[in-house]
């Protein structure tokens, strides 16, 4: 039996391919919010072990090890960056400006 063969077909480059989107970390894609231009990728939550983030659409917390987005402007940096449950992303732009907490959600 001879090996697997795991050149492209077709004769085509890396360079020539299609772009699908994915990145070393997973599926990004651009969307606009508040009138630029912001990145957002899906993470899978498995790799922050202990790590609880606040999501600015509801402000609740995101509990470790839960399906979450990372969204933040295309020019910004690392500091830039917010963690929204997938649902509060998708409302983002149904939301009014000042989110009400209930009486006993926290206060941090």
């Amino acid at each position: 039996m001879s090996p697997r063969n795991n050149r492209p077909r077709g004769g085509e480059t890396p360079d020539e391919r299609p772009s699908t989107g994915l990145d070393r970390y997973g599926l990004e894609r651009t969307e606009e919010y508040q009138g630029e231009d912001w990145k957002v990728r899906h993470v899978a939550g498995a790799s922050a072990a202990g790590k609880r983030y606040r999501c600015p659409g509801c402000d609740q917390e995101i509990p470790s090890g839960t399906p979450h987005l990372v969204a933040w402007p295309e020019y910004g940096g690392v500091d830039d960056r917010r963690h929204w449950h997938k649902a509060c992303w998708n409302a983002k732009d149904r939301r009014t400006s000042k989110v009400q907490r209930s009486r006993n959600a926290p206060r941090y």
